[in-house]
């Protein structure tokens, strides 16, 4: 049975709190759409006004996300000049996506060399999550062929599956587990990377208020002698007649990301009956676990997480840990639920035979899930 530990986190280089980056995002999106019409940004003051109103009418405020990681810099300043990616004196979106991969290897294969250093033991597989970037080879391939370790480390990819990726990688864990494997999961998704100042959509507003760069590494195996989650079940389902809700696609510039308005409805009409059926799957009555479990829920955004916990009927304590790493953190994409996973597993009031629900969303629209349960050290 598959057990997950050893939890690992790499904070991005560059934080701002969440006033600071919208107010960041007020002046990109003025100089870009200065940029189109030929002229300064103070010639468009009307413009700024308007957008500031659409940011304070449906912007992820502060009190929700109180700060966001980057690994650019380009965050913390208006000197356009200086930007690595967000040079809108050249051009309405910065620079382009060759650029922009550039920079996504560098960041990946750092953060590999972080999370495996010189002195670390080799994986018996290392799969490797993202849908912010893709490099062949990428930067885990890189570091085990670097490190010496391609006799024994297999290198595998859980690419473009958005913000639900945690889950098939775990099933991908599990059906390739042997009794003795130590298999290393990492995430890194660089999504600041992906904001397009020249798009002054509502729907792209909401998103660029949101997202954020996470980077996480843990460990699966079939036993732990440290604290742990034992895995139940995964169960996964795309809900019908649903693929326009969300796109993630490739443009010139970069990844090109819609969300509909539609998905915290859409999700909370379907939450209910699919953990029924991933309930009778796993041995758990619904009742029981709507009653005993926590709730690791993806936090897409503020909605989603008071969506299912209305739908539900959960205590504010069920789903607390998710609403924590949404205000610490932001949306960091498929990082986010292992980054809930490891807040529930450090959390000292959460008892070792815990059951731990999670839940996460991604293209399709796809709703993937897993029932596990905290557990102390064993042998």
């Amino acid at each position: 049975m598959l057990t997950l530990s050893q939890f690992e986190i790499i904070r991005p280089t560059y934080e701002s709190s969440q006033e600071e980056t919208l107010n960041w995002l007020i002046q990109a999106h003025t100089q870009s759409e200065a940029y189109t019409q030929g002229k300064q940004a103070e010639q468009i003051q009307p413009f700024t006004l308007n957008l500031k109103q659409k940011l304070d009418h449906v912007a992820c405020k502060p009190n929700r996300i109180s700060k966001r990681g980057h690994v650019l810099s380009d965050f913390l300043h208006t000197e356009w000049e200086k930007m690595k990616v967000y040079r809108l004196e050249e051009s309405s979106f910065g620079v382009d996506l060759t650029t922009r991969s550039k920079i996504f290897s560098d960041q990946v294969e750092a953060a590999f060399e972080q999370f495996y250093p010189e002195s670390a033991t080799s994986p018996d597989h290392l799969i490797h999550v993202t849908c912010t970037g893709y490099v062949s080879p990428s930067g885990g391939q890189k570091m085990v062929s670097q490190r010496g370790w391609g006799e024994k480390t297999v290198v595998s990819h859980v690419y473009h599956m958005g913000c639900s990726a945690s889950i098939p990688a775990l099933r991908l864990a599990q059906g390739s587990l042997q009794a003795e494997d130590c298999i290393d999961i990492v995430h890194t998704e660089i999504c600041s990377l992906h904001t397009n100042p020249s798009l002054h959509e509502l729907n792209q507003l909401v998103s660029q208020s949101l997202f954020a760069d996470g980077f996480i590494k843990y460990r699966a195996q079939s036993s732990c002698s440290s604290e742990h989650f034992q895995l139940y079940i995964l169960h996964e389902e795309l809900v019908s007649n649903s693929f326009n809700a969300m796109h993630w696609k490739m443009e010139n510039w970069g990844f090109a990301l819609s969300l509909s308005q539609e998905i915290p409805a859409l999700i909370a009409q379907s939450i209910y009956p699919y953990l029924v059926r991933m309930s009778q799957k796993s041995g758990f009555t619904i009742e029981y676990i709507l009653q005993n479990a926590l709730f690791a829920i993806h936090p897409g955004g503020p909605k989603i997480v008071q969506s299912i916990q209305a739908v539900l009927g959960l205590s504010f304590a069920q789903v607390a840990h998710s609403k924590f790493i949404l205000q610490q953190f932001g949306n960091m994409s498929s990082a986010t639920l292992p980054h809930v996973w490891k807040e529930i597993l450090e959390d000292s009031k959460v008892v070792s035979g815990s059951l731990i629900v999670s839940l996460a969303f991604g293209p399709g629209l796809t709703i993937c899930g897993s029932i596990m349960e905290k557990r102390l050290p064993c042998g």
